[in-house]
């Protein structure tokens, strides 16, 4: 059977985290994601709901291949490097990554006639919170090469859409956590740096005892706050911004957030709320490049897109990633099982 081209759409970094949620979401909805991931972050098992081409965003002439071979309508652009720790010990890695990659990507889409992009931004751009909740038109001073390299990609968007017509959404992420409720995709990092996680990982029995980087910053408890915007919520937001482009919108960026700010510690105590375990925490020093406060003011998302969180609730949030990390280890206990 043909594939309908309208309902084709290139994610790249699809076999990650987020990617693979939005695929599953995407393929639910009539849409054939064609994955290209170099699985460097990413999991081969991830990619369950259209065509796999295993590439580099760096290789020009595998790029040119992919959109010859699967002429995509449309493009989701997840793929880059994401610890801001590695990007301040590695920056050139980021820019060579994040920066170029994308740049080779949007020139092969430019070549091949596609002119719809949806792009993973990040609220690392803004760099130190200005006030409590953060607007799209907040100044834009990253305190990281990660931060750095994302806005860069968000100025290479805009400068592209009047000579080349290109069209593009970039979504600046809070927090993304949480798993799919159904239990089939869950959060893996090697190494794994996300909060929730690693805090199930020590109720779980899997770390003696969790880190909190930093219990003197300038907040109600000492700790980091986070906006946590749960994965269903953020591949929701994708598939709104695809039929945004669809329907001939102009490029914006917009945040992805609940608008909720939580603290390392609320995160822990939710933790120990869902599982009924005791979390064992040691107190450390801040990381370099980590902000006391970021939360998102996204009313402009949800008039743009006619997008609104659905999981607002930090407990369930926590429960669906905890749900999908015992699924994921029960599968794994069968698996070694029967391998002998």
């Amino acid at each position: 059977m043909r594939i309908d081209e309208t309902k084709r759409i290139l994610v790249t970094g699809g076999a990650g985290y987020i990617g693979s949620h939005t695929c599953k979401l995407l393929a639910k909805h009539g849409y054939t994601p064609v994955v290209f991931d170099n699985l460097s972050r990413g999991h081969r098992h991830n990619v369950k709901w259209g065509p796999f081409v295993q590439g580099d965003l760096l290789d020009r002439p595998t790029l040119i291949r992919t959109f010859a071979d699967y002429r995509p309508a449309a493009v989701v652009h997840f793929a880059a490097l994401a610890y801001v720790g590695e990007s301040m010990s590695q920056p050139l890695l980021y820019y060579r990554n994040n920066f170029c990659g994308s740049l080779n990507l949007i020139e092969t889409m430019i070549d091949a006639g596609c002119t719809s992009l949806v792009f993973s931004s990040t609220c690392a751009v803004y760099g130190m919170a200005e006030s409590e909740l953060i607007h799209e038109n907040h100044s834009k001073n990253p305190i990281n090469p990660y931060g750095h390299s994302k806005k860069m990609v968000e100025q290479l968007l805009r400068d592209c859409g009047g000579p080349h017509g290109l069209r593009s959404v970039s979504l600046r992420y809070f927090n993304a956590a949480g798993a799919h409720p159904d239990g089939e995709l869950t959060e893996e990092h090697d190494p794994e740096t996300h909060i929730i996680p690693l805090v199930l990982q020590c109720a779980a029995g899997l770390r003696q005892e969790f880190e909190v980087f930093g219990a003197d910053y300038p907040t109600p408890d000492g700790t980091a706050v986070r906006d946590y915007i749960h994965v269903c919520d953020l591949a929701e937001a994708h598939l709104a911004a695809l039929r945004y482009l669809k329907a001939g919108g102009a490029t914006k960026v917009l945040n992805l957030g609940t608008g909720n700010g939580h603290s390392v510690r609320s995160v822990i105590s939710a933790s120990e709320r869902v599982t009924g375990r005791a979390i064992n925490v040691r107190i450390a020093d801040r990381r370099p490049g980590d902000p006391p406060v970021l939360v998102a003011a996204a009313e402009s998302t949800s008039s743009v897109l006619n997008w609104s969180p659905q999981y607002v609730d930090l407990d369930e949030v926590v429960g669906t990633a905890w749900h999908s990390m015992t699924m994921a280890s029960k599968a794994s206990k069968t698996r070694c099982s029967g391998s002998g």
